[in-house]
């Protein structure tokens, strides 16, 4: 199994309208090409129960994931361009990350997720209430994303918040959430 890239990841699209996005002690701030370390180990993070299971050496693993994490990192920069890839920091260290557009009347949650040490904490609650607030200052009539169906963690967080499922795939369900 080879991790090979073809050419240089892409850069992040250069975006300015998070602005109106607050987290309670957190900071949002504009992912960069030299956070893609630590972005390969959120993503590592996301995948570890599922591989787990995979009879793969730690090489073929994480040739695997290097292999996933670039197509990922390439398919969201091009199929996503208006979209503000955030990275979520808590007293300076880079705990997560929010991929979120806000150029739309509805906003889609393209990913959100946060290291296994910082999850279960209400740093997740915190972040999706912080969007939800923001939609009102960015006039916006709601929110959509899609879950795992196997996270029925982030599944019953979005529940809980309001969100309704509008479609299913085989492996994500497609949630909405609209402003009263």
């Amino acid at each position: 199994m080879s991790g090979a890239v073809v050419g240089p990841l892409p850069e992040f699209p250069a975006r300015t309208d998070h602005h109106r996005l607050r987290v309670p002690a957190c900071m949002l701030r504009p992912a960069r090409l030299d956070d893609i370390p630590f972005l390969r180990q959120l993503y590592r993070s996301f995948r570890e129960t599922e591989l787990a299971l995979l009879p793969w050496s730690p090489e073929d693993k994480q040739a695997f994931l290097d292999q996933q994490f670039n197509l990922q990192h390439r398919y969201y920069i091009a199929t996503f361009p208006q979209t503000n890839f955030l990275i979520i920091e808590k007293d300076g260290i880079s705990i997560g990350r929010l991929y979120i557009n806000v150029s739309t009347d509805i906003w889609h949650i393209i990913d959100i997720g946060f290291l296994p040490e910082w999850r279960g904490l209400g740093l997740g609650t915190a972040t999706l209430k912080a969007i939800q607030d923001a939609t009102a200052a960015g006039k916006s009539s709601g929110i959509t994303l899609h879950v795992d169906r196997n996270n029925r963690r982030a599944y019953e967080l979005y529940q809980a918040f309001g969100f309704k499922v509008v479609d299913a795939t085989d492996t994500h369900i497609g949630m909405e959430w609209r402003r009263r």
